[in-house]
């Protein structure tokens, strides 16, 4: 599993996020993910939505460890314009 295979489950999975990034390789992803549906969420319920499409792919061993930044769009913007 690479990053771009990773990519691509998250895009079919969430089609309007706004933003979708992952790299790393080796088992091991960072992933950011720009989603409006992540607004009023608790930071468990964003990251499920992330785990979710992957989960076939955690179990089989493919992918050992995922971290991720899960964003609304304000943040984003906030995150961009003072780093």
């Amino acid at each position: 599993m690479n990053a771009a295979e990773i990519q691509a489950l998250l895009v079919a999975a969430l089609p309007d996020a706004g933003h979708v990034e992952v790299s790393g390789d080796g088992g091991k992803f960072q992933v950011i993910v720009v989603h409006p549906a992540f607004e009023g969420l608790r930071p468990v319920a964003r990251q499920q939505k992330i785990y979710a499409p992957l989960q076939a792919h955690i179990a089989s061993g493919a992918i050992h460890a995922v971290s991720m930044q899960t964003l609304t769009p304000e943040d984003w913007r906030k995150m961009r314009l003072f780093g």
